[in-house]
């Protein structure tokens, strides 16, 4: 009988394939294999299966003459700036083995290189061992080229994230407008839901299949008969991709398990994504700690109260940072499920007991307090591990949570979740008691410079919970999405009523994001302004002018289209935008 844990092991069964590979070569990996490969061991696995080393898969690196073995491990086809990398580092090294791992299907490689018909064997990827052997220089030297699916991170139990995919966003109406505009006019779509997977740009078409490929694999793995299920237009071209994939048909004739995948697209419940509703804590340290960097699905952790140095300008520089992925330690992992599935008043009471157990086991003078958690005390039990190097090396996992939770509820920004929460509250109750317009006029209140004069002297909120230049776009998306993107109303003059506040939003919020004294990568992504813009103001008044707010504008169009990051021209998008909140996803 299928299990949850037949689909968690699958991660590892491919790493496992990756494993085979490294024994005394030096690992070259991008970034998105390297966050895939984060949730499944991190790099210790690699160095504890023989791999002499791990590097970054950059035309910077190289090795010496005694590194004779090398395997690269990358997200990507095997065309374009990867092969440019690949031919690199072999040009600067001494290399006479050389494994090259690659997470896309050969299917997939040969619709890049305009081959539509089924062919025997692997051609390109024995092409590319050719290229390999010429440029180590002797084709008697060894080459291995093999497709391996490690796109999947096993957060926990009961999750499974495709950092990999990040990037992909559903399909929205200026899509339909890019689609069209090359196409002859009789055969111009009528609406999103009529677009097939031909239609659409090659890239992203590549994008989808590479995807459909992955899964299928899971399925592949664990015997499973799929039954899909697909809500939104670009789930319904990544479902039908994987009906229609040419292993998928025979699978599923013989395939002893059944199961139900269910493909939604983010833009169809914007409100979940943006709102503050979510009583969870690891929701919240997702949204106040800062991304570590190069992934989308982790935050750094500030190490330094487990150190005796002291806290400077430059202190952050000093020490590697931690993170939540603790996949090395049963008592973390036990940790991090129930910071996972528990509310957050249970978890951080979750947290402060498994730091007590801990200090307790290596015996440290713990001073146990009953009653409310807080950052203070947690804080005070894990600067106990200072005094014992062998304690801070044995629970490093459980110290890194304990960290991430401290750092989160005494954060800054942690004050603005609880506000945004209250006025979305109010925001949606107020939309099932009067019209559009008179519930849009109620955040003008809020539109004000966070920490202006009319805040401080109206006294009605602290400095602390006052929402930001990001909260209020987050608020406007979460009032537009609640009420199903303003529909005009019947009458001329509520019509007229509801242009005339938006103009008066657009006017407010510019004055808002021109008073911030920096621009968060929230806000930089949206404007989406060129180098060489240098104020906020200057900013801001290009990307109106760019965006067109004119009569039908909405704050959403002015505010650098939100809901629809530029994608046609290089499909990378920012991971905040899936979810419209800094790690949302």
């Amino acid at each position: 009988m299928l299990t949850t844990e037949d689909f968690t092991r699958f991660p590892q069964q491919m790493w496992e394939k990756v494993l085979s590979k490294v024994k005394k070569a030096v690992v070259f990996m991008d970034d998105k294999c390297a966050e895939a490969l984060h949730w499944s061991g991190g790099a210790a696995v690699l160095l504890e299966a023989g791999a002499r080393n791990l590097k970054e898969f950059s035309s910077f690196e190289a090795c010496g003459a005694n590194e004779p073995k090398a395997v690269f491990v990358v997200s990507t086809l095997l065309k374009g700036r990867t092969v440019d990398i690949i031919k690199d580092i072999i040009s600067l090294s001494h290399f006479q083995y050389c494994v090259v791992i690659t997470t896309v299907a050969h299917s997939v490689h040969l619709l890049a290189n305009n081959v539509t018909t089924e062919m025997e064997g692997n051609p390109v990827f024995e092409q590319f061992e050719e290229k390999l052997c010429e440029w180590m220089g002797n084709m008697n030297y060894t080459a291995e080229v093999i497709r391996v699916p490690v796109v999947f991170a096993p957060v926990s139990q009961q999750l499974i994230l495709t950092p990999t995919f990040a990037h992909l966003f559903p399909l929205l109406s200026p899509d339909l407008e890019s689609i069209n505009a090359k196409r002859p006019e009789k055969k111009r779509f009528g609406s999103l839901v009529d677009i097939d997977t031909h239609s659409l740009p090659v890239e992203l078409q590549l994008e989808i299949k590479s995807l459909a490929s992955a899964l299928n694999s899971v399925f592949e793995a664990t015997g499973t008969r799929e039954e899909s299920f697909a809500v939104g237009p670009m789930s319904r071209i990544i479902a039908g991709e994987l009906a229609n994939h040419p292993q998928a048909k025979n699978r599923r004739k013989t395939a002893p398990n059944k199961a139900s995948i269910i493909f939604v697209d983010r833009t169809m419940d914007l409100t979940g994504a943006v709102g503050h509703h979510g009583d969870n804590l690891v929701e919240k340290i997702l949204t106040v700690l800062e991304p570590l960097a190069g992934h989308v699905t982790d935050v750094q952790v500030d190490m330094l109260e487990l150190t005796s140095l002291q806290r400077t300008p430059h202190s952050q520089t000093t020490l590697a940072p931690g993170c939540l992925a603790q996949t090395r330690s049963p008592a973390a992992q036990s940790l991090w499920e129930a910071m996972l599935t528990s509310k957050h008043k249970e978890a951080v009471m979750e947290v402060r007991r498994h730091l007590v157990e801990t200090a307790s086991k290596e015996k440290l003078p713990i001073k146990m307090s009953m009653g409310r958690v807080t950052p203070e005390q947690l804080c005070s039990y894990m600067q106990l591990f200072r005094r014992s190097w062998g304690a801070l090396e044995s629970h490093c996992g459980v110290l890194q949570l304990g960290l991430a939770t401290a750092q989160t509820l005494r954060h800054p920004g942690l004050p603005r979740w609880d506000a945004c929460l209250a006025f979305e509250r109010l925001l949606l109750q107020a939309l099932g008691d009067s019209e559009f317009p008179a519930v849009l006029r109620q955040l003008l209140p809020l539109m004000k410079p966070r920490g202006g004069e009319d805040s401080t002297a109206s006294g009605s909120r602290s400095r602390e919970d006052e929402c930001g230049a990001d909260e209020l776009v987050l608020l406007l998306v979460y009032l537009y999405s609640l009420a199903d993107e303003a529909q005009p109303a019947d009458q001329d003059t509520e019509e007229e009523e509801l242009e005339k506040l938006e103009r008066e939003l657009i006017g407010v919020l510019t004055l808002v994001i021109t008073r911030e004294p920096e621009l968060s990568p929230l806000l930089q992504k949206l404007t989406a302004m060129p180098p060489g813009v240098h104020s906020n103001h200057e900013r801001f008044s290009r990307l109106c002018k760019r965006r067109g707010a004119d009569h039908g504008a909405s704050p959403l169009c002015c505010g650098g289209d939100v809901r629809h990051p530029p994608r046609f021209e290089s499909h990378q998008r920012p991971p905040e935008a899936a979810a419209l909140r800094l790690h949302g996803q």
